[in-house]
């Protein structure tokens, strides 16, 4: 199960300067909000997030929110993600793998799920 997605990093610039924090915690927790140093770093969580609904093949909404996905970073900077128990359970996802870049005025991710045997 594979996902991709490109975000503007200006679109959450725009956000994260009118709301602040508050407007990060829609779509980040505390501990991923304290990851990010800087707004391209918050536009890369919003693709990666984006990208492992779609790789689920649901998109963020009604089954999966923003919330149902933990991104965190290992020691190295790499980004991981992990989504809650019953978004595992419910899809059959063993493992993820993330990937996160910028360019220019984007940030991308692709989500790949390894699903049980």
């Amino acid at each position: 199960m594979v996902g991709i997605d490109v975000t503007l990093i200006s679109r959450i610039e725009k956000l994260y300067n009118r709301w602040g924090e508050k407007g990060l915690s829609k779509f980040l927790s505390p501990k991923e909000i304290v990851l990010g140093t800087k707004t391209a770093t918050y536009a890369g969580f919003w693709a990666a997030k984006e990208a492992a609904s779609k790789a689920l093949g649901t998109g963020i909404g009604k089954e999966c929110g923003f919330h149902d996905i933990k991104i965190k970073k290992l020691p190295s900077g790499q980004p991981t993600l992990k989504y809650k128990k019953h978004i595992r359970k419910k899809y059959n996802i063993e493992k993820s793998h993330l990937s996160i870049t910028h360019d220019g005025n984007f940030a991308i991710a692709i989500v790949v799920n390894e699903q049980k045997k």
